[in-house]
């Protein structure tokens, strides 16, 4: 099933480079916020006519964002100013929402502009979303115009690397945050990479843009069909490699896009990568280290102290073996639930779990005020699910003693 709506875009605003967030009028009256990605697409200006897939938000689904399909007519540079319109909203979901510039581009120029670009040959031979409509090819690190072709024509090893995996989006900012407040941290180069399991256009994420522009990202490496890292890469094996040796890489940070998926059920949900993904770090000579998915102040059972997710797909799914860091200064009957599902899902005896002292409420509040935006999870911040965050930092904790070891 898909939903789609016809309408007329009234407002522009760029969040960034790669993607537009418009608002649409649809015939009766209904605004609708949709975003628009120009990295293949010329950018919207008002007065455009256009068809918007509102799937997500029909279905009430949280976070839901409607996505611009085609344009179906193209305002003319004499008709209406492109001025009008109503100002965009932001958009908080998967830390989209960082200030964005209004903006109404001039159409001739700005599209004249654009087609050049695009009409400039690529490259890349690697296709991603293949035999979609949108398909479109990169130049993968692997292949053979790659200037790194030569790094993965023989084997390589992480040696060592520490590597963080997660398995929501919110958990990189954290990790992130707690490793450059650490004065052994400042020094680390660390790479994320964005697996295909959640969204697929890395320019999305605006923790992953924020992270960039301040530096506290060294590189980014986007595989399978996820596009737009620094690097591209054809799987997660050559895409852990692409982080340690092309982007010199201390400690790699692996989760999905902003979009989980999860159904209820043991296995019914995209969190199952991080077996696979542990399974890839051991092959090549790293350390897996799992940020699980810890919480008190989650209503659904399943979700109350350690994740379903973690507990069904490390317990059952993963057979290799991985640090699972806990914070230490949890409140002792916290402590005593997450020992019992660990033992109770099988994680505690396939796995090593790790309590971590020096992880509390204090510090990771420090050390999250330099982010310069909110970090929430399921609309949660710091104060109102401590349990989350000091999971994650308790496991950016381990990483980061590794990461020194290896030094």
């Amino acid at each position: 099933m898909i939903v789609w709506r016809d309408g007329t875009v009234v407002g522009a605003a760029e969040l960034r480079s790669g993607v537009q967030q418009v608002d649409v009028m649809e015939a009766d009256g209904t605004l609708r916020q949709a975003v628009h990605y120009t990295d293949v697409r010329p950018p919207l200006v008002c007065g455009d006519r256009v068809v918007v897939n509102v799937t997500a938000a029909a279905l009430g689904l949280d976070g839901g964002l409607c996505l611009i399909h085609d344009v179906a007519e193209r305002r003319e540079p004499d008709e209406a100013s492109a001025s009008e319109g109503a100002e965009a909203e932001q958009e908080n979901t998967a830390g989209l929402g960082a200030s964005p510039k209004q903006r109404y581009p001039g159409d001739d120029e700005e599209r004249e502009s654009f087609a050049q670009e695009q009409g400039q040959l690529q490259s890349g031979h690697i296709m991603k979303l293949r035999y979609m409509p949108q398909q479109r090819a990169v130049l993968a690190v692997e292949e053979e115009a790659s200037p790194h072709r030569r790094l993965f024509a023989e084997p390589r090893q992480l040696d060592g690397m520490p590597v963080l995996i997660g398995e929501l989006h919110s958990m990189l900012p954290v990790a992130v945050a707690w490793i450059r407040g650490s004065g052994e941290g400042v020094s680390l180069r660390l790479s994320y990479i964005m697996t295909d399991g959640g969204a697929l256009p890395l320019v999305l994420s605006g923790h992953t843009a924020r992270l960039r522009a301040s530096g506290w990202l060294d590189g980014t490496v986007t595989y399978g069909h996820a596009y737009g890292g620094d690097l591209e890469a054809v799987n997660k094996y050559t895409a852990l490699l692409a982080a340690r040796h092309v982007q010199g890489a201390d400690i790699a940070i692996v989760t999905m896009g902003p979009g989980i998926v999860g159904t209820g059920t043991p296995f019914g949900h995209t969190a199952t990568e991080l077996a696979e993904l542990v399974h890839a770090v051991r092959a090549l000579g790293g350390k897996p280290v799992v940020m699980a998915r810890v919480s008190f102040a989650e209503a659904r059972e399943r979700h109350r102290g350690v994740s379903h997710h973690v507990r069904e797909t490390l317990g059952k799914l993963a057979l290799a073996r991985a640090a699972i860091p806990l914070p230490d200064e949890l409140e002792e009957p916290h402590k005593r639930l997450i020992r019992r599902q660990l033992e109770e899902s099988g994680c505690a005896d396939r796995h090593d779990p790790l309590w971590v002292p020096g992880v509390g409420l204090a510090e990771a509040e420090r050390r999250l005020a330099a982010y310069d935006a909110p970090i929430t999870t399921m609309g949660r911040q710091l104060r109102d699910d401590p349990a989350f965050f000091l999971t994650v930092c308790a496991a950016a904790q381990a990483a980061l003693s590794a990461a020194g070891g290896r030094r």
